[in-house]
């Protein structure tokens, strides 16, 4: 084996490490439902954690927040896409709690050792196609952009059209995990290198008052002793700083704290829902304040 390829498989299992903290039931809190604006969310990127933003959802629904349209990013695109072709939450709870990580992912160690990419995507892919009811992004009842990242300039694609399980494959492709994904004459890969939470996109998609969900980098409490965790550790300080300048556009801003776990440990996926309830019901007053303020 390279050492190139030796360094992946090294990064990959740190990011293997995680820890878990207790899970808490918050009870609902009843607010009057508020309309008028058009709401646009803003779904970013957090892997497994990226369950949490169905928590999100949800407290939405709940206290009658309408959702106009959504833009997705990495995990964020895989949520939206199977909310806006429901066109609510009917389906997803269901869905997300009885699917496997195989379903999701397929491993492939052999495929790394002879210099390719551990994930090949291609069964995220066949999961949308079994379980969504559209096939194309512009057919869906709630408006839906997915990002991705144009791997030959680095700039920011976005998909308002086209085939929805492409673009959610495109946005989720991890570099150094995932195969780039090609689409057209163009290769892609995770919108979360051009664009970790898009709400520029939401507001181009006419949106009047954008509700971005950020999920909080999994940092580790003690800074890193040796040269790969520092790698790791870098990098992942590096696009927090990227995504917290933009989002400062954001009328809201919605952080679910979701711990520290494996990107594709879905065991958890409850707790992580619980997180973004939990989340959501503390930013409502400010969602409410904003929804009734007069332009």
């Amino acid at each position: 084996m390279k050492k190139w390829q030796i360094l992946l498989v090294l990064l990959v299992l740190i990011s293997c490490q995680a820890k878990k903290p207790p899970e808490t039931i918050f009870a609902p809190v009843k607010l009057t439902p508020v309309t008028g604006k058009k709401v646009g969310l803003a779904l970013g990127g957090g892997s497994s954690r990226g369950f949490s933003q169905i928590g999100v959802i949800k407290v939405l629904e709940e206290e009658g927040i309408p959702i106009y349209c959504v833009a997705g990013s990495s995990s964020g695109a895989l949520i939206g896409a199977l909310y806006c072709d429901a066109g609510g939450l009917d389906d997803i709870e269901r869905i997300t709690s009885e699917v496997k990580v195989s379903e999701l992912i397929d491993y492939n160690i052999f495929r790394l050792i002879r210099g390719r990419w551990l994930i090949k995507g291609e069964r995220l892919e066949r999961f949308l196609r079994r379980n969504l009811r559209h096939k194309n992004i512009e057919d869906l009842p709630i408006p839906l952009g997915v990002v991705a990242t144009e791997m030959s300039s680095g700039d920011r694609a976005v998909f308002r059209s086209g085939s929805i399980e492409a673009a959610v494959r495109a946005s989720c492709a991890i570099p150094g995990l995932f195969q780039p994904v090609r689409i057209g004459e163009k290769v892609y890969i995770d919108g979360g290198m051009s664009d970790p939470v898009p709400v520029a996109l939401a507001r181009e998609m006419g949106a009047d008052a954008v509700i971005a969900v950020v999920i909080p980098d999994d940092l580790p409490e003690e800074l890193p002793k040796s040269a790969l965790k520092s790698i790791k550790y870098s990098l992942t300080v590096l696009f927090s700083k990227m995504t917290e300048h933009m989002v400062k556009e954001a009328d809201v801003i919605i952080r679910p704290e979701c711990g520290i776990t494996r990107f594709d440990d879905i065991s958890r996926r409850r707790e992580m829902i619980l997180a973004g309830e939990k989340a959501a019901r503390e930013a409502m007053p400010k969602i409410r304040e904003i929804l009734e303020k007069q332009p």
